[in-house]
């Protein structure tokens, strides 16, 4: 491929990013409450819809001219799951999208021509400092960081990740893994009785759901009772020093990119406002946000229903199917089932699909081996 080509191909690809980049920017911008977020997004996404129409013009001028943008059902997809993340799950993903756009551009410019080098360099400088923007968002501000760790003592509030995507896909792991094993042992033990295999896949099922799904909800409920607690806390430190919280309050705008002026005025102005002073504090000082919790019966009914759903795989064949028949299928659906569930898991944990797919047919595959195993030696007694 000539460097033509290849320049061509890379401006291709920058043009679909920075499209792609804008439409995420706006829909978490859309999401998020909070007014200097909310800004902050609208004006990134601003700043790669002037990168897109830039390599559009040039593209055109290429005669490369890549018509009206077209999102994929995969490309939509994604961006719901980023969204339903949160924002601060979110930025992280989007910060190492602005680092590969940063990498990408490195490329187009060991193959471009003199008369483009300035405004890739100009893209890739914003792209790095968005990067910078969005470490900011998500609260890793190195100079101001440190001096807040002093003052807040390193406390911390960690919210547990991944909303009802990754509580449903956890289920489904769950369900899946408890019946595969289970449903493999009582094969093993009875001769692939398919009646009591049955049986024992389908009370699984049962008792896994119920047990996810009372599990989700109590957990929820906690976190919102601890969320409640902490407010308390927060409400008591204002009244005891109001002037220390006022200077973190400062700082946390600092972070954002305000000026210390600009920051101690907006700090005194939202002091004013007592409530909404204490739950914005909260929310920068510790990561407390009621919209951080998702509804506990929303949870608990995610997770019921893809355990259920999980637990149920192994099972499917011993309806219409007897013996090592019933067996084999029963293998090869839930083998497959547990890489479509670990490759699932993307989508909270970042990893690579085929790597975590893997992983999980691999675990899936040994827990039956195993309980299959235990089933044919404890047979005899069975007899």
């Amino acid at each position: 491929m000539s460097d033509s080509e290849k320049l061509i191909a890379g401006l291709r690809q920058a043009w679909r990013d920075e499209m792609a980049s804008a439409r995420n920017y706006r829909a978490l911008a859309e999401r998020e409450a909070i007014p200097a977020r909310k800004s902050i997004l609208i004006r990134l996404a601003e700043a790669e819809d002037k990168h897109a129409a830039n390599w559009m013009t040039r593209l055109k001028e290429l005669g490369a001219d890549p018509g009206a943008y077209r999102e994929s059902p995969k490309e939509r997809a994604r961006r719901w799951l980023l969204v339903q993340r949160g924002t601060e799950d979110a930025v992280m993903k989007l910060e190492q999208l602005e680092k590969d756009a940063d990498a990408l551009y490195d490329d187009l410019l060991k193959v471009c021509a003199e008369k483009d080098r300035a405004q890739i360099e100009a893209a890739q400088a914003e792209e790095v400092e968005h990067a910078h923007v969005l470490s900011e968002i998500g609260g890793s501000g190195v100079p101001i960081q440190r001096k807040l760790d002093r003052l807040l003592h390193r406390e911390k509030w960690h919210v547990t990740g991944g909303g009802w995507i990754g509580q449903a896909i956890y289920g489904a792991n769950d369900g899946l893994g408890a019946a595969f094993g289970v449903v493999s042992g009582v094969a093993g033990a009875t001769n692939v009785n398919a009646k009591f295999v049955l049986l024992s896949g389908i009370a699984t099922a049962i008792a896994s759901a119920l047990s996810m799904g009372s599990g989700a909800y109590l957990a929820t409920k906690s976190e919102c009772e601890v969320y409640n607690a902490e407010i308390e806390r927060e409400r008591r430190e204002i009244e005891e020093n109001p002037e220390e919280e006022i200077e973190e309050m400062e700082l946390f705008y600092q972070l954002k990119g305000f000026s210390p002026e600009e920051s101690k005025k907006m700090a005194a102005k939202l002091a004013e406002q007592p409530e909404h002073f204490l739950k914005t504090l909260a929310h920068e000082e510790l990561g407390l946000s009621e919209r951080a919790f998702p509804n506990p019966w929303r949870a608990s009914i995610s997770a019921t229903l893809s355990t259920a759903a999980g637990a149920f795989i192994p099972v499917i064949p011993y309806f219409w199917l007897t013996g090592m028949e019933a067996l084999v299928w029963s293998f090869v659906i839930s083998t497959a089932a547990h890489f479509a569930v670990g490759a699932a898991k993307v989508f909270v944990t970042g990893r690579s699909w085929l790597k975590s797919g893997m992983e999980m047919t691999v675990v899936g595959l040994g827990e039956a081996l195993i309980t299959y195993g235990i089933g044919l030696l404890i047979a005899p007694a069975m007899r």
